[in-house]
C-alpha cells in the first residue's frame, strides 16, 4: 500500500544496520583489532556499551592504532549504494527533514557520511559525543553523562540516550508538527520512539534483527499506533524511500 503525499515531512534514522550496512563500534574493532573485539564481546553483559567502546579506543590507541587508521577503516565499512541512491533522492525532492538519532558516535557517523558524500544529509544529528586528542586519541563518552540525571525510559532504552525521549525534544524543536513521520531502525533501542508515533507516521523496520521481534506481536494484537513497513536489504529500503 503506497503512503499518501504530504507537505511536510520528518525521516528518522538509526544509524548502525539501518542507514549503514554494518555496526560501526564492532567495525572498527573487527578490522584493526580482533582481540580487542573479543574482549569486547566478553565484557558486553559487564560493561555500559558506549563505555565499553570508550575503554577500547584507549586500548586501541595504546597498542599503536591510529587516527587515520580508523577513518580508513570506516570509510570501507559496508554501506549499500541503494541506500545512498533513495535517501539522496528523498533529499532532492524537499518537504523532508533528515534527523539521525544513534547510539554510535558523531565521529564514526560524519566519517562515513562524508566518505559517501553524504555530509549534507542530515539536519541534525544526535548521537554519543566524541574528539579526537593531539595524539590521535578518539575521546568518547555517553550522551547522557553517568554522573548527573538520568533518563526513565521504561521501555528499553540503554543508560547514554532515550531514543524515545530524543525525538520528541526534537519534534518540540522544530514546530508546528510534521504531516508525517518516517522512522528507519532496527534495533531494540529504536522501539521506545516508534511507540510514541501517531497513526499517520509510519516505520520502516528491518528485519530479523532486535526491532522486528519487538514490533511483530505489537503489530499483530493492534497495539502499534503508527503503520509498518518491512525490509531486509537496502535496495527494498530504497523502494520504499521512493513512495515518500
Amino acid at each position: 500500500m503506497s503512503l499518501p503525499p504530504v507537505e511536510r515531512q520528518l525521516i528518522v534514522f538509526d544509524f548502525d544496520w539501518s542507514l549503514a550496512d554494518q555496526d560501526s563500534d564492532r567495525w572498527v574493532f573487527e578490522v584493526l583489532a580482533p582481540k580487542l573485539r573479543k574482549k569486547m564481546k566478553e565484557l558486553k553483559k559487564e560493561v555500559q556499551w558506549t563505555d565499553l567502546v570508550a575503554q577500547s579506543l584507549k586500548e586501541l590507541h595504546e597498542l599503536g592504532g591510529t587516527r587515520e587508521e580508523i577513518e580508513d577503516t570506516l570509510r570501507i565499512m559496508p554501506f549499500h549504494p541503494a541506500m545512498v541512491r533513495g535517501t539522496s533522492a528523498l533529499k532532492s525532492r524537499g518537504k523532508t527533514t533528515f534527523f539521525c538519532l544513534s547510539n554510535a558516535n558523531i565521529v564514526f557517523i560524519t566519517t562515513i557520511l562524508k566518505s559517501k558524500g553524504l555530509e549534507n544529509l542530515f539536519d541534525e544529528i544526535i548521537t554519543n559525543p566524541a574528539e579526537w586528542d593531539p595524539s590521535g586519541l578518539l575521546k568518547l563518552r555517553r550522551r547522557i553523562d553517568p554522573s548527573g540525571p538520568q533518563h526513565e525510559c521504561k521501555v528499553g532504552c540503554s543508560p547514554n540516550m532515550c531514543k524515545g525521549d530524543e525525538l520528541e525534544a526534537f519534534l518540540k524543536r522544530h514546530q508546528p508538527e510534521f504531516d508525517r513521520i518516517v522512522y528507519v531502525g532496527d534495533g531494540s533501542n529504536d522501539f521506545c520512539p516508534v511507540l510514541r508515533l501517531r497513526k499517520q507516521d509510519v516505520v520502516f523496520c528491518r528485519r530479523y534483527r532486535g526491532l522486528y521481534d519487538l514490533i511483530r506481536p505489537y503489530e499483530e494484537e493492534g497495539r502499534l499506533h503508527c503503520q509498518v513497513r518491512y525490509w531486509t536489504g537496502a535496495w527494498e529500503a530504497e523502494a520504499l524511500l521512493d513512495q515518500l
